[in-house]
């Protein structure tokens, strides 16, 4: 009987246990930290060895095959001495693939992929195909191939999730975009992120698709140097494109091998720029798994979007309060701010992975009036900002950041926190910040 080790208790940890476990593996998990309890009651359920706070090696180095949860850095020294053993560690999009025949979309990027995966899935979802959707958000994949196998999955994947792949090859795979974000997992290496995020593309063939955005150089210089054997797809605002997407007098165009679909973006559920080149992408994966032209119009003009993405909280005295807890990075926040049409106040800050806020001072400078800060240590925020706007506030909790945006702001202002940040010094994740964002703007 093979033996699987699990690191990390997770829900795509304890999603592998369950698959490795039909599969006939005699399946051990291991957390440093403590699992919770409703993973805890799956393993004891289904008779699975386990044990947390702790990493018991002679039970680990004696593995066929490990998959590690995504948030394990490569470099520590259990994962090293593993692949010095020559044991394969992989993640959990690896190992699920291997036991499903499903056609897979993998969609990944810095920012707008969640949006992606879940606009494509209600395109499928609509057209009638059986998707399923996971990988970074919602249900773990493996859990799902080992439950109720779907005939078409959409994963989110991310770059720590495509570190851990030795043979994925989804059929179709989307690049939404690539700049700067976790380097402090790619030694500070621009470089190492970029080619982190083609590894979507490493194994597909000249039968499978990539689809990318052929306004965002640092992909279409990459592809310049790196070709990729799959039929790529680009989609663009600026100019024409052949075979893919672009736009035209306001509709989006798809054409693939002369098939064309036009859509109005007046009439696209979501707002924004970002938005129209994430329908796009979606949109182009629709249309090549033959999705009917009127399906794929009518879905891009009834999806809900993603939570904590852009989301509307509520109008107060003509203030509008919006929740984008989902910005970790400066890219997100620039599209945050771009979509702002009046004048904003802004909060920000959290752990910051090494960012270089130059990209959003012309847009801090024409949309915001004011700027709280939300973090343990602010210094970067003050440094960069401080001579743009005219109020600057430091807060150390939600709630005090609210009732501060609530003083500052006029009728007809926005509220939009959008924090450019991770959100370990204050909050346990993006969620749980965007939740107390709600709740505090709900106390108001």
């Amino acid at each position: 009987m093979k033996r699987l080790v699990v690191l990390g208790g997770g829900e795509s940890g304890v999603g592998t246990a369950i698959l490795g476990k039909k599969e006939g593996f005699e399946v051990f998990v291991s957390d440093k930290g403590s699992i919770k309890e409703k993973y805890r009651n799956v393993l004891i359920d289904l008779e699975i060895d386990w044990e947390d706070e702790q990493h018991t090696e002679e039970k680990i180095l004696n593995a066929d095959i490990v998959m590690k949860s995504p948030g394990i850095p490569d470099k520590v020294a259990l994962v090293q001495r593993l692949i010095a053993n020559g044991i394969p560690v992989v993640s959990e999009i690896e190992f699920a693939t291997r036991y499903t025949n499903a056609i897979v979309v993998g969609i990944t990027g810095s920012n707008g992929k969640t949006t992606t995966t879940m606009l494509t899935h209600h395109l499928l979802n609509e057209g009638g195909l059986n998707i399923g959707m996971a990988g970074n958000i919602g249900d773990s994949y493996a859990k799902m191939v080992a439950e109720k196998d779907h005939s078409h999955y959409v994963l989110e994947i991310s770059s720590f999730q495509l570190d851990g792949i030795i043979d994925f090859a989804p059929h179709i795979a989307v690049i939404t975009n690539i700049t700067p974000d976790h380097l402090d997992r790619y030694e500070y290496k621009f470089e190492n992120y970029i080619a982190s995020k083609f590894r979507i593309a490493m194994n597909q063939t000249e039968k499978d698709y990539l689809i990318y955005d052929a306004d965002d150089e640092v992909i279409v210089d990459w592809l310049k140097e790196y070709p990729v054997r799959s039929r790529t797809l680009p989609f663009s605002l600026k100019r024409k494109i052949e075979n893919g997407a672009y736009l035209e007098n306001n509709n989006i165009i798809i054409n693939i091998d002369k098939e064309k679909i036009t859509m109005p973006t007046e009439t696209l559920a979501l707002e924004g720029k970002h938005n129209v080149k994430n329908a796009m992408a979606a949109s182009t994966v629709a249309q090549l798994l033959n999705i009917r032209k009127q399906t794929i119009r009518e879905s891009l003009t009834n999806f809900q979007g993603a939570e904590h993405r852009l989301e509307k909280v509520l109008k107060i005295q003509n203030v509008e309060y919006i929740n984008d807890s989902k910005a970790t990075n400066v890219n997100a926040t620039f599209y945050a701010l771009d979509s702002m049409i009046t004048p904003t106040v802004w909060i920000v800050g959290g752990t910051d992975k090494g960012n270089d806020y130059t990209s959003l001072l012309p847009m801090v400078h024409e949309k915001v009036k004011a700027v709280i800060c939300l973090g343990v240590d602010n210094s970067k925020l003050i440094d960069a900002f401080g001579g743009v706007v005219d109020l600057m506030v430091e807060t150390v909790s939600m709630s005090e950041a609210v009732k501060i945006a609530y003083k500052i702001a006029d009728r007809g202002d926005t509220v939009l926190l959008s924090p450019a940040c991770a959100s370990f010094d204050l909050f346990e994740n993006y969620e749980d910040r965007g939740n107390q964002f709600k709740a505090a703007v709900r106390n108001l």
